[in-house]
């Protein structure tokens, strides 16, 4: 059976495994040993309510108990933008007219802004290639959004998620090469681990104030503007089924969308119900999501699962993979 569990600094050798894997522009799993093992620690202060809410970050593992190996990473922050500017791309309109021509023009450009400081995020979604297919991911994905539900109010009433840009087949990112070199004049992994690893100082002192007028850029640079990378296509996807929506927003080093939804819209937050445990002999009922009902001791699942009333019941081994006993209180997502 897969569970979603806390990260704990034990888990430090698996995550840098799946940073390994992750690849090219995944800006939250950099190959930096002591970011990761800060993000580490920085979790198990989260769960165990050890930092002021707004800089939680909440990093979860999915783990196979069966081999005890770890399959996947995934993330929340509680806020972003709280100690660091959170910059993005708007894409905009700008209209210009001539009277005496009886013209008008409509231009595209990108413009730096700061909109989305103060929301939470989900992200870090991350698993190994050969537990893509099966239900792992959206098991994964859709934990982030039953830790949201426990306690709402330790999260921002809107919630993104950024989602990684195009990059061509031999590693090239042409919005990095035509646009953000041209400000920042860093090796991409370089830039990528510095915005994952420092205060974020140089993005302020570099990035540009003014207006970029896409009809100026080379089209291989144009036409990455808000395209998703080839291996996030299926992440897009769950964040949509959520009601996730393309924000107009896209990231400074390689133009990938931000999407957001309102935090009590997302349909798993939304339609998950807090039910009382009770065992039942075997394991029966529909598939359904899982979870705790307390943050600290998070744990989710998917299992067979009967309501009946106000009650959940389940299997022993539901039961155990949670770490509950009946009359505990969990949250059930048919």
């Amino acid at each position: 059976m897969l569970v979603v569990r806390p990260a704990g600094l034990a888990d430090f050798d698996s995550l840098m495994e799946l940073a390994v894997l992750s690849g090219r522009g995944f800006t939250s799993l950099p190959e930096d040993e002591p970011t990761l093992r800060a993000r580490l620690a920085l979790s198990e202060a989260s769960f165990q309510s050890g930092v002021a809410p707004p800089e939680a970050w909440y990093t979860l593992m999915l783990e196979d108990l069966d081999t005890g190996s770890v399959e996947g990473v995934a993330g929340v922050k509680a806020g972003v933008g709280v100690k660091r500017p959170f910059f993005s791309f708007r894409v905009v309109t700008l209209a210009q007219s001539s009277p005496t021509l009886e013209m008008r023009f409509d231009h595209k450009a990108l413009v730096l802004v700061n909109e989305c400081a103060g929301w939470s995020e989900v992200g870090s979604l991350f698993l190994r290639p050969e537990k893509r297919k099966g239900g792992a991911g959206r098991l994964l994905a859709q934990s982030r959004y039953m830790l949201i539900g426990i306690e709402p109010q330790r999260f921002a009433e809107m919630v993104l998620a950024e989602l990684r840009g195009w990059f061509d087949e031999d590693g090239r990112c042409p919005f990095w090469e035509h646009v953000a070199h041209k400000f920042f004049r860093l090796g991409f992994d370089q830039a990528d681990l510095m915005s994952a690893s420092t205060d974020g100082q140089f993005i302020l002192d570099l990035a540009p104030r003014h207006p970029i007028y896409t009809e100026l850029l080379p089209e291989e640079a144009r036409d990455v503007i808000g395209r998703v990378h080839r291996d996030g296509e299926a992440a897009r996807a769950m964040l949509e089924r959520e009601g996730f929506r393309y924000q107009g927003l896209v990231d400074l080093f390689d133009a990938g969308p931000t999407v957001a939804c309102p935090r009590d819209d997302i349909r798993t937050v939304r339609d998950s119900k807090r039910l009382r445990v009770k065992l039942g002999e075997d394991a029966f009922g529909e598939e359904a999501l899982i979870s705790t009902g307390d943050v600290a001791r998070f744990r989710a699942i998917r299992a067979p699962v009967l309501i009946d009333g106000d009650a959940a019941i389940l299997g022993r081994e539901a039961l155990d993979a949670l770490g509950v006993c009946e009359g505990e209180v969990v949250r059930v997502k048919a």
